[in-house]
Protein backbone atom coordinates (compact mmCIF):
# COMPACT_ATOMS: atom_id res chain seq x y z
CA UNK A 1 0.00 0.00 0.00
CA UNK A 2 1.68 2.89 -0.87
CA UNK A 3 2.11 5.96 1.88
CA UNK A 4 -0.19 8.43 1.78
CA UNK A 5 2.41 10.95 2.28
CA UNK A 6 2.26 13.99 -0.27
CA UNK A 7 5.14 15.79 -1.77
CA UNK A 8 6.47 18.55 -2.14
CA UNK A 9 6.14 19.60 1.64
CA UNK A 10 5.28 22.95 3.03
CA UNK A 11 8.93 23.98 3.04
CA UNK A 12 9.20 23.03 -1.14
CA UNK A 13 6.38 23.68 -2.32
CA UNK A 14 7.36 27.30 -4.19
CA UNK A 15 10.54 25.75 -5.74
CA UNK A 16 9.76 25.17 -9.16
CA UNK A 17 11.26 21.94 -10.21
CA UNK A 18 11.56 22.93 -13.70
CA UNK A 19 12.24 26.12 -16.15
CA UNK A 20 15.80 26.68 -14.49
CA UNK A 21 19.21 27.00 -15.15
CA UNK A 22 19.85 23.45 -15.27
CA UNK A 23 17.04 22.19 -16.97
CA UNK A 24 17.95 25.21 -19.86
CA UNK A 25 21.69 23.47 -20.17
CA UNK A 26 19.75 19.87 -20.33
CA UNK A 27 17.88 20.73 -23.09
CA UNK A 28 21.10 22.41 -24.88
CA UNK A 29 22.78 19.45 -24.50
CA UNK A 30 20.02 16.93 -25.56
CA UNK A 31 20.02 19.19 -28.72
CA UNK A 32 23.58 18.69 -28.93
CA UNK A 33 24.04 15.43 -28.94
CA UNK A 34 20.82 15.30 -31.69
CA UNK A 35 23.41 17.15 -33.74
CA UNK A 36 22.35 20.68 -33.32
CA UNK A 37 25.21 23.16 -33.19
CA UNK A 38 24.67 24.95 -29.77
CA UNK A 39 26.53 28.15 -27.82
CA UNK A 40 26.06 27.38 -24.35
CA UNK A 41 25.69 31.21 -22.75
CA UNK A 42 23.63 29.97 -20.12
CA UNK A 43 25.56 28.22 -17.53
CA UNK A 44 28.17 30.74 -14.92
CA UNK A 45 31.52 28.47 -15.36
CA UNK A 46 34.51 30.02 -15.55
CA UNK A 47 36.48 28.53 -18.76
CA UNK A 48 40.22 28.60 -17.40
CA UNK A 49 41.67 25.54 -15.63
CA UNK A 50 41.81 25.58 -12.10
CA UNK A 51 45.57 27.50 -11.11
CA UNK A 52 48.56 24.77 -12.01
CA UNK A 53 49.88 25.15 -8.18
CA UNK A 54 46.79 24.45 -6.45
CA UNK A 55 46.12 21.39 -8.45
CA UNK A 56 49.91 20.13 -7.71
CA UNK A 57 49.09 20.37 -4.04
CA UNK A 58 46.39 19.08 -3.81
CA UNK A 59 47.65 15.66 -6.07
CA UNK A 60 50.52 16.07 -3.33
CA UNK A 61 47.96 15.78 -0.09
CA UNK A 62 46.20 13.06 -1.96
CA UNK A 63 49.80 11.52 -2.29
CA UNK A 64 50.62 11.91 1.22
CA UNK A 65 47.93 10.77 3.22
CA UNK A 66 45.41 14.04 3.89
CA UNK A 67 42.57 11.66 2.83
CA UNK A 68 40.58 11.95 5.93
CA UNK A 69 38.19 14.32 7.83
CA UNK A 70 39.29 17.53 8.80
CA UNK A 71 38.37 19.69 11.70
CA UNK A 72 34.42 20.23 10.72
CA UNK A 73 35.16 23.85 10.62
CA UNK A 74 37.74 23.12 8.19
CA UNK A 75 41.66 22.77 8.13
CA UNK A 76 42.72 25.17 10.39
CA UNK A 77 45.83 26.58 7.55
CA UNK A 78 42.73 27.25 5.25
CA UNK A 79 40.58 29.01 7.65
CA UNK A 80 43.79 31.10 8.35
CA UNK A 81 44.10 31.85 5.00
CA UNK A 82 40.72 33.19 4.83
CA UNK A 83 40.48 35.25 8.27
CA UNK A 84 43.93 36.84 6.65
CA UNK A 85 42.40 37.72 3.30
CA UNK A 86 39.84 39.51 5.10
CA UNK A 87 42.12 41.13 7.09
CA UNK A 88 43.96 42.24 4.87
CA UNK A 89 42.16 43.08 1.90
CA UNK A 90 38.45 43.55 3.20
CA UNK A 91 39.41 45.19 6.30
CA UNK A 92 37.45 43.16 8.12
CA UNK A 93 38.57 41.76 11.78
CA UNK A 94 38.61 37.92 11.40
CA UNK A 95 39.55 35.31 13.43
CA UNK A 96 39.89 31.61 11.84
CA UNK A 97 38.82 30.33 15.16
CA UNK A 98 35.79 32.65 16.29
CA UNK A 99 34.44 33.42 12.75
CA UNK A 100 35.39 31.36 9.60
CA UNK A 101 33.57 27.80 8.94
CA UNK A 102 34.64 26.26 5.20
CA UNK A 103 32.20 25.23 3.82
CA UNK A 104 31.08 22.93 0.36
CA UNK A 105 31.17 25.98 -2.09
CA UNK A 106 29.06 29.22 -1.44
CA UNK A 107 25.80 27.19 -2.13
CA UNK A 108 26.18 25.60 1.43
CA UNK A 109 27.61 28.49 2.96
CA UNK A 110 24.30 30.21 2.24
CA UNK A 111 22.00 27.00 3.09
CA UNK A 112 23.41 26.77 5.93
CA UNK A 113 23.62 30.65 7.07
CA UNK A 114 19.95 30.75 6.27
CA UNK A 115 19.48 27.60 8.14
CA UNK A 116 21.19 29.10 11.45
CA UNK A 117 19.86 32.96 11.17
CA UNK A 118 16.24 32.89 9.64
CA UNK A 119 12.95 31.41 12.11
CA UNK A 120 10.49 29.81 9.86
CA UNK A 121 7.69 32.29 8.93
CA UNK A 122 10.43 35.34 9.15
CA UNK A 123 11.28 37.34 6.00
CA UNK A 124 14.15 38.01 4.29
CA UNK A 125 14.29 41.01 1.59
CA UNK A 126 16.34 40.31 -1.58
CA UNK A 127 16.80 43.09 -4.29
CA UNK A 128 15.97 41.75 -7.95
CA UNK A 129 17.36 40.43 -9.89
CA UNK A 130 19.24 37.79 -7.83
CA UNK A 131 20.67 34.48 -8.07
CA UNK A 132 18.08 31.80 -8.62
CA UNK A 133 19.19 29.72 -5.86
CA UNK A 134 18.35 32.09 -3.41
CA UNK A 135 15.01 31.56 -3.84
CA UNK A 136 15.14 27.41 -3.36
CA UNK A 137 17.60 28.08 -0.23
CA UNK A 138 15.01 30.56 1.59
CA UNK A 139 12.32 27.92 0.77
CA UNK A 140 14.07 25.50 2.48
CA UNK A 141 14.73 27.35 5.55
CA UNK A 142 10.77 27.62 5.78
CA UNK A 143 11.34 31.29 5.35
CA UNK A 144 10.03 33.92 3.13
CA UNK A 145 11.64 35.71 0.29
CA UNK A 146 10.24 39.35 -0.24
CA UNK A 147 11.72 40.78 -3.38
CA UNK A 148 12.80 44.34 -3.78
CA UNK A 149 12.91 44.93 -7.56
CA UNK A 150 15.45 47.22 -9.05
CA UNK A 151 15.69 49.15 -12.55
CA UNK A 152 18.20 49.17 -15.67
CA UNK A 153 17.85 53.09 -15.10
CA UNK A 154 19.54 52.98 -11.58
CA UNK A 155 21.92 50.10 -13.09
CA UNK A 156 20.18 47.95 -10.90
CA UNK A 157 21.53 49.31 -7.98
CA UNK A 158 19.28 48.75 -4.62
CA UNK A 159 17.94 51.76 -2.65
CA UNK A 160 17.82 51.61 0.36
CA UNK A 161 14.78 53.41 0.61
CA UNK A 162 13.33 51.04 -1.31
CA UNK A 163 14.34 48.17 0.84
CA UNK A 164 12.98 50.15 3.89
CA UNK A 165 9.43 50.26 2.12
CA UNK A 166 9.59 46.49 2.46
CA UNK A 167 10.31 45.81 6.34
CA UNK A 168 7.88 44.57 8.16
CA UNK A 169 7.73 43.16 12.14
CA UNK A 170 8.47 39.93 10.26
CA UNK A 171 11.87 41.12 8.63
CA UNK A 172 15.03 39.52 9.58
CA UNK A 173 17.62 39.74 6.99
CA UNK A 174 18.68 41.57 3.92
CA UNK A 175 20.32 39.60 1.24
CA UNK A 176 22.74 41.43 -1.02
CA UNK A 177 25.17 39.96 -3.85
CA UNK A 178 27.62 42.55 -4.96
CA UNK A 179 28.87 41.92 -7.84
CA UNK A 180 25.59 40.48 -8.51
CA UNK A 181 24.47 37.60 -10.56
CA UNK A 182 22.73 38.00 -13.19
CA UNK A 183 22.94 41.97 -13.39
CA UNK A 184 26.92 42.39 -13.30
CA UNK A 185 25.80 45.43 -10.95
CA UNK A 186 28.92 46.46 -8.33
CA UNK A 187 27.00 48.40 -5.05
CA UNK A 188 28.76 51.80 -4.23
CA UNK A 189 30.18 52.58 -1.17
CA UNK A 190 27.14 54.92 -0.62
CA UNK A 191 24.90 52.22 -1.67
CA UNK A 192 26.32 50.13 1.36
CA UNK A 193 26.52 53.10 3.63
CA UNK A 194 22.69 53.44 3.26
CA UNK A 195 21.59 49.53 3.40
CA UNK A 196 24.23 49.24 6.73
CA UNK A 197 22.21 52.16 8.55
CA UNK A 198 19.19 50.57 8.02
CA UNK A 199 19.64 47.56 9.07
CA UNK A 200 21.35 48.90 12.44
CA UNK A 201 18.33 51.44 12.83
CA UNK A 202 15.53 48.45 12.00
CA UNK A 203 17.95 45.43 13.86
CA UNK A 204 18.49 43.26 10.95
CA UNK A 205 20.94 40.72 9.53
CA UNK A 206 22.58 41.23 6.40
CA UNK A 207 23.91 38.05 4.16
CA UNK A 208 26.42 39.35 1.83
CA UNK A 209 26.86 37.12 -1.21
CA UNK A 210 30.49 38.26 -2.20
CA UNK A 211 31.71 35.14 -4.32
CA UNK A 212 31.97 37.87 -7.35
CA UNK A 213 34.26 40.12 -5.37
CA UNK A 214 37.40 39.66 -7.68
CA UNK A 215 35.42 40.47 -10.79
CA UNK A 216 35.28 44.09 -10.67
CA UNK A 217 35.88 46.22 -14.15
CA UNK A 218 34.35 49.60 -13.18
CA UNK A 219 34.14 51.21 -9.22
CA UNK A 220 35.38 48.80 -5.96
CA UNK A 221 34.34 46.05 -4.41
CA UNK A 222 33.21 46.98 -0.45
CA UNK A 223 32.63 44.58 1.97
CA UNK A 224 29.49 45.51 4.50
CA UNK A 225 30.92 43.66 7.24
CA UNK A 226 33.88 46.08 7.34
CA UNK A 227 31.51 49.28 7.85
CA UNK A 228 30.83 50.34 11.22
CA UNK A 229 28.62 48.65 13.60
CA UNK A 230 28.35 45.77 10.47
CA UNK A 231 30.70 43.34 11.66
CA UNK A 232 28.24 41.73 14.45
CA UNK A 233 25.48 41.54 12.02
CA UNK A 234 26.77 40.59 8.95
CA UNK A 235 27.45 37.02 7.48
CA UNK A 236 29.75 37.06 4.59
CA UNK A 237 29.80 33.82 2.15
CA UNK A 238 32.41 33.39 -0.20
CA UNK A 239 34.15 30.60 -2.15
CA UNK A 240 37.01 29.56 -4.19
CA UNK A 241 35.12 28.87 -7.28
CA UNK A 242 34.81 31.67 -9.34
CA UNK A 243 37.90 33.53 -8.19
CA UNK A 244 40.23 30.57 -8.99
CA UNK A 245 38.07 29.19 -11.60
CA UNK A 246 38.06 26.15 -8.79
CA UNK A 247 34.23 25.31 -9.27
CA UNK A 248 34.22 21.42 -9.08
CA UNK A 249 36.66 21.75 -5.82
CA UNK A 250 33.26 22.99 -3.83
CA UNK A 251 35.14 25.17 -1.26
CA UNK A 252 33.50 28.09 0.17
CA UNK A 253 32.95 29.97 3.36
CA UNK A 254 31.09 31.11 5.69
CA UNK A 255 32.61 34.50 7.77
CA UNK A 256 30.02 34.88 10.73
CA UNK A 257 29.98 36.85 14.12
CA UNK A 258 31.40 34.86 16.96
CA UNK A 259 28.03 34.73 18.45
CA UNK A 260 26.46 32.82 15.27
CA UNK A 261 29.74 31.10 14.31
CA UNK A 262 29.26 27.90 16.21
CA UNK A 263 25.64 27.31 15.32
CA UNK A 264 26.34 27.99 11.65
CA UNK A 265 29.37 25.03 12.27
CA UNK A 266 27.22 22.71 13.87
CA UNK A 267 24.50 23.24 10.57
CA UNK A 268 27.13 22.79 8.68
CA UNK A 269 28.54 19.42 10.33
CA UNK A 270 25.09 17.76 10.09
CA UNK A 271 24.99 18.78 6.43
CA UNK A 272 27.95 17.58 5.03
CA UNK A 273 30.55 16.88 7.73
CA UNK A 274 33.37 18.83 6.46
CA UNK A 275 34.63 20.08 3.11
CA UNK A 276 36.38 17.62 0.97
CA UNK A 277 40.47 17.37 2.41
CA UNK A 278 42.46 17.37 -0.05
CA UNK A 279 40.49 20.27 -1.99
CA UNK A 280 41.02 22.28 0.74
CA UNK A 281 44.68 21.99 0.66
CA UNK A 282 44.69 23.41 -2.68
CA UNK A 283 42.83 26.50 -1.92
CA UNK A 284 45.20 27.43 0.78
CA UNK A 285 48.35 27.02 -1.89
CA UNK A 286 45.88 28.99 -4.05
CA UNK A 287 45.34 31.82 -2.07
CA UNK A 288 49.30 31.97 -1.17
CA UNK A 289 50.40 31.65 -5.01
CA UNK A 290 47.63 31.74 -7.66
CA UNK A 291 47.13 35.61 -7.64
CA UNK A 292 48.75 36.04 -11.44
CA UNK A 293 46.28 33.85 -12.28
CA UNK A 294 43.30 35.35 -11.23
CA UNK A 295 44.61 38.89 -12.43
CA UNK A 296 44.94 36.87 -16.07
CA UNK A 297 41.26 36.07 -15.75
CA UNK A 298 39.99 39.03 -14.69
CA UNK A 299 41.57 41.26 -17.86
CA UNK A 300 40.34 39.10 -20.02
CA UNK A 301 36.64 38.64 -18.68
CA UNK A 302 36.84 43.01 -18.62
CA UNK A 303 37.77 42.34 -22.64
CA UNK A 304 35.16 39.97 -23.44
CA UNK A 305 32.68 42.47 -21.42
CA UNK A 306 33.45 44.98 -23.75
CA UNK A 307 32.87 43.31 -26.72
CA UNK A 308 29.19 42.17 -25.59
CA UNK A 309 28.17 45.53 -24.76
CA UNK A 310 29.52 46.27 -28.21
CA UNK A 311 27.16 43.49 -29.61
CA UNK A 312 24.31 43.89 -27.42
CA UNK A 313 23.93 47.77 -27.89
CA UNK A 314 24.01 46.76 -31.91
CA UNK A 315 21.00 44.75 -31.19
CA UNK A 316 17.49 46.07 -32.56
CA UNK A 317 14.96 45.74 -29.72
CA UNK A 318 17.54 44.99 -27.00
CA UNK A 319 18.23 47.79 -24.45
CA UNK A 320 21.82 47.39 -23.12
CA UNK A 321 23.45 48.10 -19.77
CA UNK A 322 26.95 48.02 -19.00
CA UNK A 323 27.74 45.42 -16.47
CA UNK A 324 30.63 46.88 -13.94
CA UNK A 325 31.58 43.23 -12.44
CA UNK A 326 30.59 39.47 -12.76
CA UNK A 327 30.82 37.70 -16.09
CA UNK A 328 27.14 38.35 -16.96
CA UNK A 329 24.97 40.51 -19.10
CA UNK A 330 20.73 41.35 -18.24
CA UNK A 331 19.81 43.08 -21.66
CA UNK A 332 16.20 44.26 -21.74
CA UNK A 333 14.25 42.31 -24.13
CA UNK A 334 10.99 43.53 -23.40
CA UNK A 335 10.34 45.46 -26.10
CA UNK A 336 10.65 42.00 -28.63
CA UNK A 337 7.13 41.29 -27.23
CA UNK A 338 7.61 38.09 -26.01
CA UNK A 339 8.31 36.95 -22.25
CA UNK A 340 11.91 36.21 -21.21
CA UNK A 341 10.93 32.22 -21.53
CA UNK A 342 9.39 32.39 -24.70
CA UNK A 343 12.06 34.02 -26.27
CA UNK A 344 14.61 32.14 -25.12
CA UNK A 345 12.99 28.98 -26.30
CA UNK A 346 12.19 30.51 -29.40
CA UNK A 347 16.45 31.44 -29.54
CA UNK A 348 17.57 28.25 -28.72
CA UNK A 349 15.73 26.45 -31.44
CA UNK A 350 15.82 29.13 -34.31
CA UNK A 351 19.78 29.91 -33.37
CA UNK A 352 20.48 27.11 -31.45
CA UNK A 353 21.70 30.05 -28.57
CA UNK A 354 21.28 28.94 -25.01
CA UNK A 355 20.88 31.94 -22.42
CA UNK A 356 18.71 31.71 -19.46
CA UNK A 357 15.18 34.10 -19.20
CA UNK A 358 15.06 37.01 -16.37
CA UNK A 359 11.72 35.42 -14.53
CA UNK A 360 14.41 32.85 -13.32
CA UNK A 361 16.17 35.37 -11.45
CA UNK A 362 12.76 37.27 -10.81
CA UNK A 363 13.10 39.85 -13.15
CA UNK A 364 10.74 38.96 -16.47
CA UNK A 365 11.65 41.07 -19.42
CA UNK A 366 15.01 40.54 -19.56
CA UNK A 367 17.59 37.16 -20.39
CA UNK A 368 21.04 36.62 -18.86
CA UNK A 369 23.94 35.78 -21.14
CA UNK A 370 26.97 34.68 -19.41
CA UNK A 371 30.68 35.26 -21.15
CA UNK A 372 32.72 32.71 -19.42
CA UNK A 373 33.38 31.28 -22.84
CA UNK A 374 36.21 31.78 -25.38
CA UNK A 375 35.89 35.16 -27.22
CA UNK A 376 35.30 34.12 -30.84
CA UNK A 377 33.06 31.42 -29.29
CA UNK A 378 31.07 34.54 -27.67
CA UNK A 379 31.38 36.78 -30.63
CA UNK A 380 29.64 33.84 -32.32
CA UNK A 381 27.28 33.53 -30.30
CA UNK A 382 25.76 37.28 -30.09
CA UNK A 383 26.50 36.86 -34.15
CA UNK A 384 23.76 34.45 -34.35
CA UNK A 385 21.32 36.37 -31.55
CA UNK A 386 22.07 39.24 -33.81
CA UNK A 387 21.02 37.73 -36.85
CA UNK A 388 17.83 35.70 -35.52
CA UNK A 389 16.36 39.02 -33.61
CA UNK A 390 16.67 40.77 -36.77
CA UNK A 391 14.49 38.30 -38.23
CA UNK A 392 11.41 38.89 -35.96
Amino acid sequence: MPTKRKFPNSRMSSIAMSGGIREILTLAGRMEQEGRSIIHMEIGRPDFDSPECAKKVAVHAIESGNVHYTDMAGAYDLRCAVADKYRRENGMDVDADKNVVITNGAMEALTASMLTLLEPGEEIIVPAPYFSAYADEIAISDAKLVAVPTKMENDFRVRAEDIAAAVTPKTAAILINSPNNPSGTVLTRKDLEDIAALAIEKDLWVISDECYEKFVYDGEHISIASLPGMAERTVTCSAASKTWSMTGWRIGWIVAPESMRQYANKCHQNLTTCANSFAQAGVVEAFAHADGDVKAMIDEYRRRRDMVVRWLSDIKGFEAYTPSGAFYAFPRIAKLGMDGFKFCSWLLERSGVSTVPGEVFGMPGHIRIAYCREYDYIEEGLSRIKKAVESL
